[in-house]
């Protein structure tokens, strides 16, 4: 039908129907015979809509101005009282950690939903934490803020259900997500609304754990409940004198078994980066742990989707550099100690590494470097500390660092000097033989690229968990200095044969180390690639890491029998 001819029609309809003419005009239609010929009036439309907008806009000013205007802005006096304590605000913090000018921040106008013990007169933009991303070097990263000034901090519904805003925007952006605590716990007066809050905030954790980097930053009061949060992530820093974490605090614990604790020796900084190994890096100050954290996040990919960004050595670092110390810095004396840090920094780009859990369980390290610009993670025994030995902490140290690097697709260098596990009763009740295996089960389970040098010493069940060819390792390599056996050639002497003079025992000792320690053996039977001079060790990772850069994990996965996970022995 012509256009014509619809009108036509339609405006007929229009004079002999008055029922129809009567049900158009509520629904908006025309019933003139110019219908169709009306142009819309839309400067009229838009003026009215501008001046309806100006209205609007001056209405609320009027009414919300001075919440607006006190959103995102502290009590000086308040924050002089934070200054005086060594710590920074919330938001100076977040100054201090961002790139300047890049963060956003969400829900600053947000207030708790508290009507009882007086609360509904105490409602603060905000909440009491500070949430939104920013960048860090250019990269994007979501963060929240406790903020101590507001409710001491405490955790509402509200203030939960923001962090977990965070937590959920950091998944769908595949980002970072960074958490600066400093938090009197859960908010009494909101009972178990706040419990709720904080069981959505232990979720989070758990379903944003492998999927995106969390790091969480201690600056303040953590306790009770709340530890659990930067329990769940990957990394945790912690101020010293300044932050403490603990289950129960100090006058719970005098009630309960008599002791007189304070909370330094409780929970403490450097009680938890040196005997409980709950955090993994010690700073002196506000300003120092944030501008680690700036570090540990230029080493990390965004999410495991992704790769971590890559930095080219300067030009006096190449990949082909050979460094001779490394041919002469093993003792002759199997015996005789030596820092492992040293080898590492001989090998890695610049001798930059940046280590975690320093002052926790220093028979073993583990750490973060680049290889030609390349992030890898670093594992190694530490000759310097217990000879090198593996116990309860070094092996949980080392499988935790393990697992972190294979959800993120970041290669595992392992350097090898282990006589063995720490024996003695004290080991064996604490369980040594299940922790031991924890580390077993991360290097097995691991597909990223995996190269392991054996310095010296690789004897018994150690070898085996420490990255061996027969975990999967893609490479490995050991230098002359190398032994690898069951033990060491006197104890094993000592048990094959008795009875023998001191002479005797001395000539078997000599003949057990040439036809059993010399890593000759292992290279004969594959299990070694490769004996090379310790002074092309840079070269030799390199070349490897260029080469595994395109290893297919989803084929070694295929030959994993399938199951909905494995049941890691914790």
């Amino acid at each position: 039908m012509s256009r014509n001819a619809f009108h036509n029609t339609f405006v007929c309809l229009l004079s002999c129907s008055r029922p129809v003419r009567s049900f158009l005009r509520p629904c908006g239609f025309s019933t003139s015979s110019s219908f169709f010929n009306q142009e819309p009036k839309i400067t009229n439309a838009a003026q009215a809509e501008k001046e309806y907008g100006v209205k609007l806009r001056n209405k609320f000013l009027e009414k919300y101005q001075d919440v607006v205007e006190r959103a995102g802005v502290t009590d000086p006096k308040a924050a002089a009282r934070q200054h005086e304590r060594g710590k920074l605000t919330a938001r100076e913090r977040l100054q201090v950690l961002l790139d300047p000018g890049t963060f956003r921040e969400y829900d600053s106008l947000v207030t708790h939903r508290c009507e009882q013990f007086g609360m509904q007169d105490n409602r603060i933009s905000g909440d009491g934490v500070v949430t939104g991303h920013g960048k860090i070097n250019g990269r994007h990263v979501c963060v929240f803020a406790q903020d101590f000034l507001v409710v001491g901090g405490t955790l509402s519904q509200t203030h939960a259900q923001k962090i977990c805003k965070v937590l959920d925007r950091a998944v769908d952006a595949g980002v970072p997500v960074i958490g600066l605590n400093d938090s009197g716990g859960a908010r009494i007066q909101e009972g178990v609304d706040a419990l709720a809050g904080y069981a959505e905030v232990f979720k989070r954790n758990v379903l944003t754990s492998g999927v995106v980097p969390q790091i969480s930053v201690i600056m303040g009061p953590c306790a009770g409940g709340a530890v659990y949060s930067p329990a769940l992530t990957d990394f945790v820093f912690m101020v010293n004198e300044t932050s403490h974490m603990f289950l129960t605090g100090p006058d719970v614990v005098r009630s309960v078994t008599q002791e007189q604790v304070t909370q330094e020796e409780l929970g403490g900084a450097s009680i938890h980066t040196s005997r409980s190994g709950v955090a993994h890096v010690l700073s002196n100050n506000d300003i120092e742990a944030l501008s680690q954290v700036r570090t540990l996040i230029s080493y990390l990919p965004s999410s495991w989707r992704d790769i971590a960004p890559t930095f080219r050595p300067v030009e006096t670092d190449s990949p082909t550099r050979e460094d001779p110390f490394l041919d002469r810095i093993v003792p002759a004396d199997p015996n005789s100690p030596y820092d492992m840090h040293q080898v590492i920094y001989r090998i890695v780009d610049s001798g930059e590494f940046f280590e975690i859990h320093k002052h926790f369980a220093p028979n073993i390290l583990v750490g973060f470097s680049r290889m030609n610009g390349q992030t890898v993670g670093i594992v190694g025994n530490n000759p310097a500390s217990l000879a090198g030995v593996l116990d309860i902490n070094a092996s949980v140290k080392a499988a935790r660092f393990v697992r972190f690097c294979d959800a993120f697709s970041i290669p595992i260098i392992t350097f090898v000097d282990v006589p063995g596990f720490l024996p003695g009763t004290a080991q064996e009740y604490g369980g040594i033989i299940r922790h031991g295996a924890k580390l077993l089960y991360a290097y097995a389970e691991a597909t990223v690229p995996k190269i392991t040098v054996i310095t010296r010493k690789a004897y018994g069940g150690a070898y085996c968990v420490m990255s061996s060819k027969q975990l999967r390792g893609d490479t490995n390599y050991a230098w002359p200095s190398a032994e690898v056996a069951v033990m060491g050639a006197k104890g094993a002497v000592g048990i094959i044969f008795r009875g023998l003079t001191e002479e005797q025992l001395q000539k078997q000792v000599e003949d057990y180390e040439r036809e059993f320690l010399s890593p000759m053996v292992s290279a004969r039977r594959g299990y070694i690639d490769e004996i090379i001079r310790p002074s092309t060790t840079r070269k030799r990772i390199c070349e490897d890491l260029v080469l595994l850069a395109n290893k297919d994990e989803s084929t070694v996965r295929e030959a994993t029998p399938q199951k909905k996970h494995g049941n890691i022995p914790l």
